[in-house]
This record gives C-alpha cells, sequence and structure tokens, in this order.
C-alpha cells in the first residue's frame, strides 16, 4: 500500500486554448493537511475538480486513494468529502435533517446513521441547534454544519475549496483545529485559499499562478529556501522613496506595513543594508533590519512579476 494520498503526473486541463492546469506533478501523504494558494482563476479549483472526477483531464495521470481517477470517481465518492466555498446544503432543511440526508447519500446504515449524527453535532457544537433551519444560521454555523455534512461518512480524503472566505477570524482559527484534529485521525486534506495564515498551516503547500505550481513544499522549506533577503526600513517619506526603490533591478518587491517598507532583495546581494545605502544616498540616515521571510514574501517572489 502506497503512504500517498494523491499522486499525479502531468496533470492538466484545457479549456479550447486556455490552459487551466499545465502538467501538475503532486504527491500528498496519507494524513496531511495540503493547501493550494494562489489568486482566483489559478487552477486550484479546476485541480480539485480532477481530483474527484468531476473534470476529465486533458492530458496525465491521477491516483487518489489507490483509485485511478476518473475511471474509478464512483468507486471514490463513497470514500471523500467535498466542501465547497459556497454554503450548498438545504436552507430549508434543519441541521439534524441535512446530516440525515448526507449520511444516507454516502450509504450509512439506518443502524449507523442516528449515532453518527449526535456525534457530529457534538463535534461541531451544533447539537443544541439541531431542529434550527439551515438558511437561519451565522457563517460560521453554516462553515461547522458543512464541514460535519462532509464528513459524516468518516471519509479517508477530504477537499476544501476555499472554505473560510465568508467567515470571521475567530472561526477560522476554531476551523483550522478541527482539521487538525481530522488530520490527527489520519483524514487526508486538500484545501485551496488565499489566505497566507491559513497556508502557513499547511503541512504541506503549492503556489500556483495561471496553472502552474511556481513553488512547493513545507511552508517552512519554502521561507527558507528564498532566493531573497528580506530589509526592513523605517523612514521618512516612504511614499516617496518606495518607487526609487522598486526600480532596482536587484529588487524584487517593497510594501508598506505601518511605518516600515519591507524591501526583498536579491540573494546575490551580499551586504543588502550597507548595498541599499550606496544605491539610494537618501537612506543614509533611515533604520533597516534584516528579518524573516514570511509566506508572502514567497509568494511575491514566485508569482507576477516577483518571479524572474
Amino acid at each position: 500500500m502506497s503512504d500517498n494520498a494523491i499522486m499525479t503526473q502531468g496533470l492538466t486541463r484545457k479549456f479550447g486554448d486556455f490552459v487551466a492546469v499545465d502538467n501538475l506533478n503532486l504527491t500528498v501523504p496519507k494524513g496531511a493537511i495540503y493547501g493550494f494558494l494562489g489568486p482566483n482563476g489559478c487552477g486550484k479549483s479546476t485541480t480539485l475538480r480532477m481530483l474527484t472526477g468531476l473534470l476529465t483531464p486533458s492530458q496525465g495521470k491521477v491516483d487518489v486513494l489507490g483509485l485511478s481517477i476518473p475511471q474509478q470517481a464512483e468507486q471514490l465518492r463513497l470514500r471523500m468529502g467535498y466542501m465547497t466555498q459556497k454554503f450548498s446544503l438545504f436552507q430549508d432543511l434543519t441541521i439534524y435533517e441535512n446530516l440525515e440526508f448526507m449520511g444516507q447519500m454516502f450509504g450509512l446504515s439506518n443502524k449507523q446513521l442516528k449515532p453518527r449524527i449526535h456525534e457530529q453535532l457534538a463535534v461541531y457544537g451544533l447539537d443544541q441547534r439541531a431542529k434550527q433551519r439551515a438558511g437561519s444560521l451565522s457563517g460560521g454555523q453554516k462553515q461547522r454544519l458543512a464541514l460535519a455534512a462532509a464528513t459524516v461518512h468518516n471519509p479517508d480524503l477530504l477537499l476544501l475549496d476555499e472554505p473560510t472566505s465568508a467567515v470571521d477570524p475567530e472561526n477560522r482559527r476554531d476551523f483550522w483545529e478541527q482539521l487538525f484534529d481530522l488530520s490527527d485521525k489520519g483524514t487526508t486534506i486538500l484545501v485551496t485559499t488565499h489566505y497566507m495564515d491559513e497556508a502557513e498551516r499547511c503541512h504541506g503547500l503549492a503556489i500556483m499562478e495561471a496553472g502552474i505550481v511556481r513553488a512547493d513544499g513545507s511552508p517552512q522549506q519554502l521561507m527558507e529556501n528564498m532566493a531573497v533577503n528580506v530589509v526592513e526600513v523605517e523612514a521618512e517619506h516612504l511614499r516617496q522613496l518606495k518607487p526609487i526603490i522598486v526600480r532596482l533591478p536587484e529588487v524584487r518587491s517593497a510594501a508598506q506595513l505601518g511605518i516600515r517598507l519591507r524591501v526583498l532583495i536579491a540573494k546575490q546581494i551580499n551586504n543588502p543594508i550597507e548595498w541599499l545605502k550606496v544605491q539610494i544616498p537618501q537612506l543614509q540616515a533611515a533604520t533597516m533590519t534584516i528579518t524573516r521571510p514570511s509566506l508572502e514574501d514567497v509568494f511575491v517572489t514566485n508569482t507576477g512579476k516577483g518571479r524572474q
């Protein structure tokens, strides 16, 4: 038996002349939380749909839980949970009725169904609202119900398509604690996101742009392997200094954070602080420090104008 839940080779999807996903090679270990980080339209959702068998690849191979996809997609369906960005359960049914319906859809017997529903209600803090209609729930409650429904059948694989886009930071944090509980019990989780703090929680991560994976690894590895130094600059007139700094070919990007300017400089510059002072005399009196990269820095350097 393979230790990997997902393996793809040369996975590609075209819509006419448009290449939505381009030659994706992906390996996701069992029990891992693996993230796709990228802007809207970069190919994240298209990749998820190919992994589930909802979309047929233009070319390439897909193996999910030892099954060849899309040929064995029907066998995969009963072993997989899928949670979309938009709440997709029945608004007019109660919480209990939604879970009951989803359990029946996934083939749970009458004997299994009732105790499993009560277990899910307790785990996701919905037991006091079991008779409440789903349409009247708050964003965070709907999110918990959607996760409870997606996992009612104890799936081996859980696919989440930007699941926290409509909830507040506290609910997002609680949601991720629940994901780690699932991962700890052996569920493999694949999640798409455009939130940097969420991506940093993943065990493994792929940064996507225009259908191509630009970087792949654990968040810590990606930050350690950056080909830039990060210098934070405190000085007067930052808004006037920024366009001067970003014109330098060795500068990948510059972004203002409060009273500081965060500057990403190519790693071949040995002493970036002294180099900046030489290149821009206005910085002689500035306070400058070298700091650790963030995942946002990784993203910027691997996508768009930052990628050189």
